[in-house]
């Protein structure tokens, strides 16, 4: 934004340099975005509930809809369930798999890693 980049930066950064303001700044940024999305979801979650999904052509089909609960929430928590049981299971049996195979080399001191 032309007029008001400096300030912009000043506000972020919190100083005229990249500095420890800055440092907190984001981690407490990084910190809270998972609250705050889970607020959305749980907010997004309670209007799809009360209000169900939009329909853009305006047809009235209210009577071939299924109702959010139970038959939606049901589906969505056994997805929910079957990804936390993957990534559990990969976490617990295969904790390297996703990991460089650097990592494992022995720490040496006198030489520096490529």
């Amino acid at each position: 934004i032309p007029k008001i980049e400096n300030s912009i930066v000043a506000l972020l950064w919190g100083g005229d340099c990249v500095c420890d303001a800055t440092l907190k700044r984001f981690f407490a940024l990084h910190f809270l975005m998972p609250f705050i999305l889970l607020v959305l979801l749980l907010a997004h979650l309670g209007f799809l509930h009360t209000t169900g999904s939009s329909n853009p052509l305006g047809i009235d089909i209210s009577h071939e809809t299924a109702p959010f609960y139970p038959y939606y929430l049901y589906k969505d928590l056994l997805g929910i369930g079957w990804y936390t049981v993957i990534l559990f299971a990969i976490s617990m049996f295969f904790p390297d798999l996703f990991s460089d195979p650097e990592n494992f080399i022995r720490a040496d001191p006198m030489k520096t890693p490529l």
